[in-house]
């Protein structure tokens, strides 16, 4: 389940993976070329369930058995797992705080379904297998809020989607991993009051096993970034994923979020498939068209990639006041620089008054280094 709610899309809730036991041959999707036994989907088929199975919790296994990228599956549904708690075990749980209207003004909610299927995945048709639908939030009783489903699925539309459906200003990206899956990355920048701009990112993994276990943006030198966010989803009844949130860095030219790696424990907290990230920071430097990193968790096969780029928006390197020649720092050539062309109109006229003087020096030595 997801919200939006001032700018931020994110996810709010999850479930465990509900496991088919017949193929049904409905036709919600169109037509539909019917199998003649549920082993099969026939083509062009719909296979919806109700919510009492969808639900059932002793249909409902862990996601840590299921590769989303081959659809392979081992089959052990239930073997080993702990036993479900009563009632909201392994079902998708949403903190009540982030359903409460008072609470949550102008948001709005979707919920989605993302189907895996060997087969489907081997023939690499399985990058349009979610689909989601636009959910109201009602009144309170006995201590959980009643959810309706309104308006029409969307079908193979992940919920991210719907970010850019209701803010045209919002930038939605795809990277595809070779030999493994697709992220879908939303990315929204605001002016703030204070001059400087917000910076706005949230990372859907679709169908990528390898997961993602780091995110860059690039920070140019001279850009300051403030306000630094992350946000993740809560695993629950069992499932043995490390809670830990990644941690945030300014160092080598990138704001960059990281987590744990598989080499250290092959649960630490990555971004998995069916899963939605959130990253933020403030910037004193306006946006531009640049490169996000996503660096990936499990290892590849030899030669595999590493991390995937993504387009998004982040900050422009600005201008160095005193830098002349452009190499990112003031020092004793911008000082050539401008003491050359003293009582001319420059280059090095930093105050902008027609000559280079005293004044310039002074703007120069004060940003020396």
């Amino acid at each position: 389940m997801y919200r939006l709610k001032n700018g931020r899309f994110e996810q709010i809730g999850m479930g465990w993976g509900k496991h088919g036991f017949t193929a049904l041959q409905g036709t919600l999707c169109g037509a539909c070329n019917a199998s003649s036994t549920g082993t099969y989907l026939g083509i062009g088929c719909s296979d919806p369930y109700s919510s009492g199975l969808n639900g059932s919790q002793t249909g409902l296994g862990t996601r840590t058995e299921v590769n989303a990228s081959t659809g392979y599956f081992p089959g052990t549904i239930n073997g080993g797992m702990p036993t479900a708690p009563a009632t909201i075990g392994r079902r998708v749980q949403v903190n009540a705080n982030d359903l409460n209207p008072a609470l949550n003004t102008g948001a709005t909610y979707f919920a989605e379904g993302h189907y895996i299927q060997q087969q489907d995945a081997v023939a690499n048709n399985d990058n349009n297998n979610a689909s989601h639908r636009a959910v109201t939030v009602g009144a309170l009783s006995s201590g959980a809020y009643t959810l309706t489903l309104t308006g029409s699925t969307l079908q193979q539309k992940p919920a991210i989607e719907s970010w850019f459906a209701a803010d045209s200003t919002v930038l939605l990206s795809y990277a595809d991993v070779t030999g493994d899956g697709r992220y879908i990355v939303g990315c929204k920048v605001t002016a703030n009051a204070n001059g400087t701009w917000h910076y706005e990112y949230a990372i859907h993994n679709l169908n990528s096993d390898r997961s993602g276990r780091s995110f860059s943006v690039p920070l140019p030198a001279g850009v300051t970034a403030t306000n630094i966010g992350f946000k993740d989803i809560n695993y629950h009844s069992g499932d043995a994923y490390d809670p830990t949130d990644w941690t945030a860095s300014t160092s080598g030219g990138a704001v960059t979020w990281t987590g744990g790696t598989y080499a250290t424990s092959v649960n630490g907290n990555a971004l998995r498939f069916a899963t939605l990230y959130n990253f933020w920071f403030d910037a004193s430097s306006a946006p531009t068209a640049t490169n996000g990193t996503i660096g990936l968790f499990k290892p590849g096969a030899a030669g595999a990639p590493v991390s995937v780029e993504v387009a998004i928006k982040g900050p422009a390197a600005t201008a160095i006041v005193g830098d002349l020649n452009g190499d990112g720092r003031v020092d004793g050539i911008d000082l050539g620089g401008l003491l050359s062309a003293w009582n001319t109109p420059g280059p090095g006229d930093l105050n902008g008054d027609g000559i280079v003087s005293g004044p310039d020096l002074g703007l120069l030595l004060a940003a020396w280094g």
